[in-house]
């Protein structure tokens, strides 16, 4: 799939600089990003990559003053700490900036200003809690209370973790400020309001252009923010951390870090030009239609990048907008979320200690959630990596140069006559360019690598099936064209794995002694058998050693030891509910089963179980009550394709009419599971 375009900008979701990254984050935007570039790069297109560290906000102050140290030590301990783990893991930006930096601010300001300037900045006098003893408005975070809508304690000032659901900090009950830890007051301050409904038609407009283009959660989820109206929202907040507001005689408010963040890709573009000593160029990526530009984030980013931001830059005018934003959902660990609070997380900087980069790049990269989230398990890396990287491809790679040493002396030896053996693969060997790198313009970076492992299966086939130990003996010529065609195929996997296994695939290619750099040959040259007969190969070695079953118990240990346990152990403390009384055929017949996909979720007000559902049935929209609020949050299932009872007589509960009923598995106590199903599977279509 080509795109005419002069350039590629491609940026990744600028990380939270209160934290060490993870593996989900790794999965979200950065290791299908860096494929995405690397792969580019090999095409020698000209591919700006950048990212940096998202410096200001509410929790950076709040750990800020746990430890008694500036919020601006908080961020340059989390900003080299992820800086350096990018690096290690080999995630290939061309800059890695950070928001904290002058050039952010002033283009964040320059944006401000001029947004202001043409109206589409509004200033609202608004109520807002108060901590007299500090002397200081509080945002969200800074309070805590009882929430409105379930009753939990703790909740925060704008969402309830219990519940999920939103609010205005005045809504909580028994509300105490965090800061003095007293009951704080109302008083009345000034903010200013992004006029997002004032770009509604043209979003619109953007986004269906796209509708052909997108994944299907991107657009589920931008369309449902677009179907329920966009409205004024808040660009300021009362705060010292952070891009100050410019304006004359404005003090303790700074920009709110959504409205602000998102041009850091902006700034550190700008920072980039300036190095290159070309500081007018960043306009070359960001202000010439030539340009395309792919923005890679995580699902819960998904409307910043698809909605506020394009707003922004329509507001700010002649700035491209993004041509794809190919959203990954989240990946779970051993079945489980990520939680630093229960010690079930992963960070880079603690795997990469243990295991080479490119194993965990490997495993990660088949198992990205591109559709729907997926799992890592620790099992699951041992066998991707002894399975397939040991077992498959450095399998292939030792044995081929080995005996190119034992038998050739380490030279290419001739190709002679063609079979049909041989030729078949070189025929595979061909296609294999395009066969990958369609998928991955696609995005389907999972069928990408499994493309290039099925390369290195037919290669192992290929020598199996050659059997060279005895050729050697008996056909000399038939066992130099074998090993000349196995080498070049080794060149090709080292290529065609670079934008996966980069480190890897270096030392394939010194393996190879090939004199010219891989990153040069170029995408398409994997394709063709390049090495001159007589070329010197250099020494093999064992390109991946595989994971000893103790090396997984330790890790499995660090997190507690508890998933294995409860997955085996579970089933036996749960009781099966009793069966119902047996009914006949035609009374099952009578209900009508349909896939539906949801396409909008709200909670109920005044209930802390219910959710209003809109799914998409065919042709037809459906209004939907489930009582799921207490295990599910809306944005967690926005997008889900699940079986509903369409023929069911509608019902009115807390004033909501309902049409239907969502199916879902019924445990003890308040477990469940919503059945669902693939989301190529059709809506309306019906289960029987």
């Amino acid at each position: 799939m080509e795109h005419k375009f002069t350039r590629l900008l491609v940026t990744s979701a600028l990380p939270y600089a209160n934290g060490p990254i993870h593996l989900g984050h790794l999965a979200g935007a950065y290791l299908p990003a860096d494929i995405f570039v690397r792969y580019q790069r090999l095409h020698k297109r000209d591919v700006l990559f950048i990212s940096g560290s998202d410096e200001h906000g509410v929790p950076i102050t709040i750990t800020a003053e746990k430890e008694k140290i500036t919020p601006q030590a908080v961020v340059d301990r989390f900003h080299e700490m992820n800086k350096e783990a990018f690096r290690k893991f080999g995630i290939s930006f061309d800059i890695y900036s950070r928001t904290s930096n002058p050039i952010h601010h002033e283009t964040a300001k320059e944006f401000f200003l001029d947004l202001l300037e043409k109206k589409f900045l509004i200033d609202k006098e608004e109520e807002q809690f108060y901590d007299e003893q500090a002397g200081m408005f509080l945002p969200d975070r800074y309070v805590e209370g009882v929430c409105p809508n379930c009753g939990s304690e703790h909740a925060r000032g704008d969402q309830c973790d219990s519940c999920g659901a939103y609010y205005n900090q005045l809504q909580l009950k028994k509300p105490v400020s965090l800061v003095s830890g007293k009951t704080p007051v109302v008083r009345t301050t000034k903010h200013w309001y992004l006029r997002l409904g004032a770009f509604q038609q043209r979003l619109e407009a953007y986004i269906e252009t796209k509708s052909s283009d997108w994944k299907e959660n991107v657009l589920q989820q931008t369309r449902s923010w677009l179907k329920e109206g966009l409205q004024d929202r808040a660009v300021t907040r009362d705060l010292t951390w952070g891009v100050p507001v410019p304006i004359p005689g404005v003090e303790g408010k700074v920009l709110y870090v959504w409205f602000e963040a998102v041009l850091g890709y902006i700034s550190a573009t700008k920072e980039w030009a300036a190095a290159q000593h070309t500081p007018e160029r960043w306009k070359e990526y960001w202000q010439d239609d030539a340009t395309r530009y792919v923005a890679f984030i995580g699902k819960d980013n998904i409307v910043f990048h698809t909605i506020v931001f394009p707003a922004i830059l329509m507001g700010k005018g002649g700035y491209v907008l993004p041509d794809n934003v190919p959203a990954n959902e989240f990946l779970n660990l051993e079945g489980g979320k990520f939680s630093k609070s229960r010690h079930h997380a992963i960070d880079v900087k603690d795997i990469l200690e243990q295991f080479p980069a490119d194993m965990v790049r490997y495993a990660l990269a088949t198992n990205l959630p591109e559709t729907k989230d997926s799992d890592f398990y620790w099992k699951d890396f041992q066998a991707k990596v002894n399975n397939e990287l040991a077992d498959i491809l450095g399998n292939f790679i030792n044995r081929t140069l080995a005996f190119a040493g034992k038998n050739f002396g380490s030279a290419l030896p001739a190709r002679g006559a063609l079979n049909q053996r041989d030729a078949e693969l070189i025929a595979y060997i061909a296609g294999a360019p395009d066969r990958v790198g369609t998928l991955i313009e696609r995005f389907k970076f999972r069928d990408a690598v499994a493309e290039m492992m099925n390369l290195a299966r037919a290669a192992n086939k290929y020598f199996n099936d050659s059997e060279p130990w005895k050729t050697i003996k008996r056909d000399p010529d038939a066992c130099a064209t074998t090993i000349n065609i196995c080498l070049q195929t080794v060149r090709s996997l080292a290529i065609l794995f670079a934008p996966v296994i980069p480190f890897a695939s270096e030392t394939m290619w010194s393996m190879l002694n090939l004199s010219v750099p891989l990153h040069t040959e170029g995408w398409a040259s994997s394709g063709e058998l390049r090495i001159p007969d007589g070329h010197m190969l250099g020494t093999p070695s064992i390109l991946f050693a595989k994971i000893e079953d103790g090396t997984i118990a330790a890790e499995l240990e660090k997190l507690g030891g508890v998933v294995e346990t409860a997955a085996v152990q579970e089933p036996e403390k749960k009781t099966m509910m009793p069966i119902k009384p047996v009914i006949t055929y035609d009374d099952f017949a009578k209900i009508d089963l349909r896939v539906g996909k949801i396409t909008a979720c709200v909670p109920v007000p005044k209930s802390k179980k219910l959710l209003r559902l809109t799914i998409e049935l065919g042709e037809e929209q459906r209004q939907v009550v489930a009582g799921i609020a207490e295990q599910r949050t809306p944005e967690a299932i926005i997008g889900a394709s699940v079986i509903i009872v369409a023929n069911l007589a509608p019902a009115t509960l807390m004033g909501v009419e309902s049409q239907g009923m969502i199916l879902a598995t019924h445990g003890s106590g308040k477990e469940f599971a919503l059945l669902t199903v693939t989301n190529d599977v059709p809506s309306g279509s019906a289960i029987k």
